[in-house]
């Protein structure tokens, strides 16, 4: 057990971690501090054990049960945190022993979500998902029905107060569902006009805190919130820059993933994720300072197989390089593609790398040539400056103009066809 010195803010909360040997998914307690912090909550020690599994009745022993009632009537703790899924009775046993709100990993996940909201969207999926968490959670048996129990089968008036909170949880649930499926038709349909115009989409991905925002922010020039916090970033953002070669591009910054997360959040989320399973690159954000960077990546692709997302070719970012006292570069693999990008936003190193690393693997072949104009052919001039194609000009004596263009193949043919030129009509130098 280790006591924390405390701020004066925040509810005073037990911290309860518990490890399992012999189970493979094991929860980092430093991120489970971390998850505390960015809550707001204000920890006073942190209680730890080993078993070999949990017991049925409070998750931990009686023992336990005993150390941490003791912390919750001395210390005046307000919550119990666990970094663990609690079953619907192992929360409501707990609440009633120890006198005081339990809160597992899930619902404080939830908390968090719920405090970064900041857009309609947002808060839609946010209230979502916790509808989803607490219709586990409406069972006989709540304390605030108690007092009207029936017989056997609980009839009376508290089953009928039950019945009536899992129609409204229902009813809640189907009206926010039908909204996001509009949420989620309105993205594809801005999705398909992108697709149209040729514009690809790339994302960031990542888990939580790798540096998302800051990377998106030094990228696009915005100013999109980013603190050293744990899901500060939870409303997705989308943004239009250039890149060398390739044109424009949209830019997508997304919800960070976290190790477990849980199945409401990722079902509540998917009209928001939609943006990275309809992406043409994901940009996977890796905090390369951090002791658990190999967990970290295994957990980001486990998330981006649940979404179908696993297939898109995807760029490493490797980022807060500064930390490691590395210098920016691009690493590749034996055919010389770009596959990694050591970099650090928040001191703006290694950006330019980035661009230059998307531009390679995003790049369409390009036609290069020097075209000679007659005068009369001012369209086809002013169609290449449209498409930002023209490298050079020249203007000779004969009134005729040499213009040098670079342009990806598939735009250049889209010029000759919207001015009904044929290609062998052109003089080339």
């Amino acid at each position: 057990m280790l006591f924390f010195e405390r701020s004066e803010t925040g509810e005073k909360a037990v911290l309860v971690h518990i490890d399992f040997p012999e189970s493979r998914e094991r929860e980092d307690p430093l991120e489970f501090e971390m998850l505390a912090a960015s809550a707001g909550a204000d920890p006073i020690c942190i209680v730890t054990g080993s078993r070999h599994g949990p017991d049925p009745r409070y998750f931990i022993g009686t023992g336990k049960v005993e150390e941490i009632a003791a912390i919750v009537r001395d210390e005046g703790a307000e919550l119990v945190l666990f970094n663990h899924g609690l079953s619907p009775s192992q929360e409501r046993n707990l609440e009633k022993t120890l006198e005081c709100r339990v809160l597992d990993r899930t619902g404080l996940i939830l908390d968090i979500f719920a405090q970064r909201a900041r857009t309609f969207e947002g808060k839609l999926q946010v209230e979502l998902a916790q509808l989803q968490h607490l219709s586990t959670r409406l069972v006989r048996g709540w304390t605030h029905l108690e007092r009207q129990k029936g017989g056997i089968g609980l009839r009376g008036p508290g089953e009928t107060q039950l019945e009536s909170d899992r129609r409204m949880v229902r009813n809640r649930i189907k009206a926010i569902t039908r909204r996001l499926d509009k949420v989620r038709k309105q993205r594809n349909q801005g999705r398909r006009s992108r697709q149209r115009a040729d514009i690809p989409t790339l994302s960031l991905v990542g888990y939580t805190n790798a540096g998302k925002s800051t990377l998106f922010n030094q990228m696009t020039e915005s100013s999109v919130y980013a603190a050293d916090k744990l899901f500060a970033t939870l409303d997705p953002t989308l943004r239009r820059l250039e890149i060398a070669d390739v044109g424009p591009i949209v830019l997508a910054d997304t919800v960070g993933f976290i190790r477990h997360l849980p199945h409401q959040v990722v079902d509540a989320f998917r009209a928001t994720l939609e943006e990275t399973r309809e992406a043409d690159l994901l940009l996977h954000v890796v905090d390369a300072s951090g002791e658990e960077r190999e967990e970290n990546i295994v957990e980001v692709e486990s998330v981006l197989k649940e979404i179908d997302a696993d297939q898109i070719p995807r760029l490493e970012i490797y980022n807060k390089i500064d930390l490691l006292g590395l210098d920016p570069r691009i690493e590749r693999d034996e055919l010389e593609k770009p596959i990694r990008v050591w970099v650090s936003a928040a001191q703006d190193q290694g950006i330019e790398l980035i661009s230059q690393a998307i531009s390679e693997l995003l790049v369409a072949p390009l036609v290069e040539k020097t075209l000679c104009l007659k005068p009369c052919q001012g369209r086809l001039r002013s169609a290449f400056y449209q498409q930002s194609a023209v490298v050079s000009e020249e203007c000779l004596d004969d009134g005729n103009l040499h213009l040098t263009i670079r342009i990806p193949r598939k735009a250049y043919y889209q010029v000759l066809k919207q001015l009904d030129l044929s290609e062998d009509k052109l003089r080339y130098v």
